[in-house]
């Protein structure tokens, strides 16, 4: 039975691999390149209001240059890109009450982008939008609405990996 079980676990393996391959996919890491040079510096701009997000925001950052656009991330003086953050600020609307507390939020997080690429400078506004669970006691929300600010940057680096992937399939297609 297991022997049967693998045959068809590798033989849709092997179709998914020949569809990808054959319809010309390409991993984002090697169309970013064609934006983003090798050597990236990145700068975070702290919001007054949450400075606790900076730090975050920037070891998010430093993760994707190293495992999404396959880069280092180096000073000013080396790089030959560079990205700016900004953490424009979060918004927090009550969805859903119970006896009295707030029980889910709607968390909007703005962020802006400007780089120094290849074809020279480029901004991005991206708003990521994230629903979230708040427990009924103020001790955990606080915690609980960190991690929803968090899911709500992480989304927004997530949308900027997908743009900056478009613009280098557009460069490639050129």
């Amino acid at each position: 039975m297991t022997n049967k079980l693998f045959t068809i676990h590798y033989s849709l393996f092997t179709l998914i691999a020949l569809l990808l391959v054959s319809c010309g996919y390409k991993p984002s890491s090697q169309v970013i390149q064609n934006v983003f040079s090798d050597k990236v510096y990145i700068k975070v701009y702290v919001d007054r209001v949450e400075p606790e997000n900076a730090p975050f925001v920037r070891d998010e950052m430093n993760r994707m240059v190293y495992t999404r656009f396959k880069g280092q991330v180096v000073s000013k003086e080396q790089a030959q890109s560079q990205i700016h953050v900004t953490y424009a600020g979060s918004t927090f609307v009550p969805l859903a009450y119970a006896n009295g507390y707030v029980t889910r939020y709607l968390v909007t997080v703005r962020m802006h982008f400007e780089m120094v690429t290849k074809e020279g400078k480029m901004s991005k506004d991206i708003t990521s939008i994230v629903e979230s669970d708040i427990e009924e006691s103020s001790l955990a929300s606080s915690a609980i609405r960190i991690e929803a600010l968090r899911k709500g940057l992480e989304k927004g680096m997530d949308e900027f990996l997908a743009y900056v992937s478009a613009k280098g399939i557009l460069k490639e297609a050129k």
